[in-house]
């Protein structure tokens, strides 16, 4: 079974793989600059044409784009094609605000499909597997991307989408469902569901593939166990094309960036600057072979570092280190800059359950932060000194990591609201 689904190009060398960059960079500031007026505008703002730009060394030149440009540009004002030769849309939640939507020509799905086929391969999949696709279907690219890439390897595809645990477990058992696709927090509660139904050594799983949420190296580690899985960590967006632009292979050593069809920059979220390997910064992304609706030096606003140094799997492209979290994800809490990660990893070294939940609020014209964590089982049937004692030790190991107090508050088993896609990890009360 071969470890690569694109061998020639998921290990090509780098100054090959910087050549195709080249050309396909040049190649797409010219085709947005033509077609899309937005580009046109920012680009002619900063007196830059595409004949400024020559190859990868000059993707600094470029301006920024983010979400709010796509949203202003709702629904189609960022698309550089006429709408006739695109097949499909995808979109954004729009929580936070308009919806953003993103248009594919089927030159640009078979491109998603093939990354995200990469990804899956790198996880072990082959043939002979049977893929669990648990992400949400719809507009949402999570079970559209592993849908389809899991068609590339020729695959049995069961196409789940969340919700309705009793069916999701029942099928994992009567089809001997291989590989699971979903959000680590409902990779968490799959595992713990099936440890409560007594169903957990029915499961013929062997590899996970997790994506769309941060999470830690220790939620990692208890899904691992719980499952007896490997769990590989995916990302993507929307705005590129949705998961398949980074993935895990069996090094489990930061995700590969699919460089022949995404460049990867870090840049210092407050200047801009474009940082050297190692460092953390944001990450950014131009698109470099999508047609209908390219983006260039979009900001993610999530938050890692890169390198380019070669992997001992044998891949060439650049790695992004798996997510700290998001700038606009991460709270401020007397001047300190939080991750729900860091609480997590937190949590889960007290041997506590990933079920958590940070209320945010100021009082008094001061921030506080509770931690409203779930007891297990065994816990809950502590006595009150026990329970107490407990909250006292997290509260000093959150002190050690964060540097603030927080309070701790042990609730009962199941009485914070699960999430079939992505966890609602924080309540923000302040009025900021």
């Amino acid at each position: 079974m071969s470890k690569y689904f694109q061998e020639d190009i998921e290990t090509i060398s780098r100054e090959e793989l910087e050549k195709l960059q080249n050309e396909r960079l040049v190649e797409t500031v010219n085709h947005v600059y033509n077609n899309v007026p937005a580009y046109k505008a920012k680009m002619d703002e900063k007196g830059i044409t595409p004949s400024d730009i020559k190859g990868i060394e000059d993707l600094h030149k470029l301006p920024f784009v983010v979400k709010d440009d796509l949203r202003n540009e709702y629904p189609d004002g960022m698309l550089a094609l006429p709408l006739e030769d695109c097949v499909r849309i995808q979109s954004t939640s729009g929580t936070t605000g308009r919806r953003v939507v993103v248009y594919y020509t089927q030159d640009d799905i078979r491109i998603w499909d093939e990354c995200c086929a990469r990804a899956l391969v790198a996880a072990g999949c082959s043939k002979s597997d049977v893929v669990h696709v648990s992400y949400g279907y719809g507009l949402f690219t999570g079970g559209a991307g592993l849908n389809g890439g899991s068609h590339m390897v020729g695959s049995l595809t069961l196409p789940m989408s969340s919700g309705n645990t009793d069916r999701q477990l029942q099928f994992m058992q009567d089809l001997k469902s291989t590989i699971l696709c979903c959000t680590p927090s409902y990779g968490a509660y799959l595992a713990e569901s099936a440890i409560e139904r007594g169903v957990v050594d029915n499961l013929h799983l062997k590899a996970g593939i997790f994506g769309a949420e941060a999470w830690s190296e220790e939620m990692r580690g208890d899904i691992e166990k719980k499952l007896n899985i490997k769990a590989h960590d995916i990302y993507g967006l929307t705005e590129i094309s949705g998961p398949g632009v980074a993935f895990e292979c069996g090094e489990q050593n930061g995700l590969h960036v699919n460089e022949d069809h995404f460049i990867p920059e870090i840049i210092d979220p407050e200047t801009g600057e474009v940082l050297p390997d190692g460092e953390k910064g944001e990450l950014v992304f131009t698109c470099i072979s999508k047609k209908a609706m390219p983006l260039l030096r979009y900001r993610t606003r999530d938050i890692t570092s890169l390198t380019h140094e070669k992997c001992a799997c044998g891949r060439t492209h650049a790695r992004i280190q798996r997510l700290m979290g998001r700038t606009d994800d991460m709270l401020i809490i007397k001047g300190v800059n939080v991750f729900p990660s860091q609480i997590e990893e937190v949590l889960i070294n007290q041997k506590l359950t990933p079920n958590y939940q940070l209320i945010v609020d100021r009082v008094n014209n001061s921030d506080t932060l509770e931690v409203l964590v779930e007891m297990t089982p065994e816990m809950f049937s502590d006595t009150v000194g026990t329970i107490e004692k407990t909250e006292r030790k997290i509260v000093s190991a959150l002190k050690s990591m964060l540097g603030i107090y927080a309070k701790v508050s042990l609730v009962s088993p199941k009485s914070i609201e699960r999430s079939e896609g992505k966890a609602v990890r924080v309540i923000d009360k302040r009025k900021i």
